[in-house]
């Protein structure tokens, strides 16, 4: 399934720049996440076929990503001063850190180069640092609807599973899910794993199967990714606390769906959901207009959408529903 979202953020993000850079044929410079996370390849697929556009009208596209997680603040200042170093036009990054960042991002401001922020950071980040706009979404209200859907659930205590611990974005994910579920009663605590273990199920699936384990009245998993959705079921299914803990996830993929449509996942919390299988998709999603936060700098924040999985009195089997 593709994910419409990405390309819309992708496309939006080019558009932004476009405005400041392409009319120059100047030097656009992209700051990413690692090449095997699956958010960001799929970022990169759409800046690569962004730069042709760019090269159209005498642009150029540079994409500097990470390559870990372990220290993802401070490197990814570092990409942004390598950018200053090579004269960039204009930069995009995430504000991952703001503590480590944000003195890079003010390095090139004064240096007479627009930035503008996408996927982490946010409205007030980016009115903040002086940044041209804000391309993604606000994580902490999604968090705290993922928070309240669970407890409205039954979830009592809930794990939020974090692979990149320290980095803002997936901070307030947690954040946001403990103070929703709280206001309804219940709890919960974030899991912090080492960066390392981002991409790596088996560590995954382990550290939650133990958490399982060790505590018996977790009832609820929630992770930061589609990707490590799949290594919770896999760890909550070796704990044998299928029938028990309920999982939910921000992201989705295909296996995500297949899960929530047999009833083994509670839900999933994408920033656009789009191209759902066959007739298993209802209602229509609408992206959030941006909110004006003033003249020169519009905020293109999403809304975050839930599918869960609904019984239709009209058919023998269940549907996908977007609620």
């Amino acid at each position: 399934m593709k994910n419409v979202m990405k390309i819309m953020l992708t496309a939006a993000l080019l558009a932004s720049t476009a405005t400041v850079a392409i009319a120059d044929g100047a030097r656009i410079a992209v700051i990413g996440g690692k090449s095997d996370d699956a958010f960001f390849a799929k970022i990169k697929k759409g800046i690569d076929d962004g730069a042709l556009v760019a090269k159209a009208h005498g642009s150029s596209v540079s994409y500097l990503q990470l390559q870990t997680y372990d220290n993802i603040g401070g490197d990814a200042a570092n990409l942004i001063r390598t950018a200053i170093s090579q004269h960039a036009s204009i930069i995009a990054a995430p504000d991952w850190v703001g503590d480590s960042e944000d003195e890079a991002y003010k390095a090139a401001t004064a240096a007479g180069i627009p930035v503008l922020l996408y996927n982490a950071g946010g409205g007030d980040k980016a009115k903040e640092l002086g940044a041209i706009n804000y391309v993604g979404n606000e994580e902490y209200p999604a968090g705290l609807a993922g928070g309240a859907y669970f407890a409205t659930h039954g979830s009592k205590n809930v794990i939020c599973v974090n692979t990149v611990p320290g980095a803002g974005n997936l901070e307030a994910r947690c954040k946001g899910v403990a103070d929703g579920i709280s206001k309804e009663g219940g709890k919960s605590t974030q899991l912090p794993l080492p960066a390392s273990s981002f991409g790596n199920p088996t560590a995954v699936a382990e550290a939650i199967k133990a958490t399982l384990l060790k505590d018996p009245k977790i009832d609820g998993v929630v992770t930061i990714s589609a990707g490590d959705a799949d290594s919770a079921a896999n760890g909550i299914q070796q704990a044998g606390a299928t029938a028990k803990v309920k999982l939910g996830t921000f992201d989705m993929n295909e296996t995500n769906l297949d899960r929530i449509k047999d009833g083994t996942q509670l839900f999933a919390i994408d920033q656009l959901a789009a191209g759902l299988p066959g007739g298993d998709a209802v209602g229509r999603l609408r992206q959030l207009r941006p909110e004006d936060r003033d003249a020169g700098n519009p905020d293109r924040s999403w809304n975050r959408r839930f599918v869960e999985h609904r019984r239709d009195p009209r058919r023998r089997q269940g549907r996908l529903s977007l609620i």
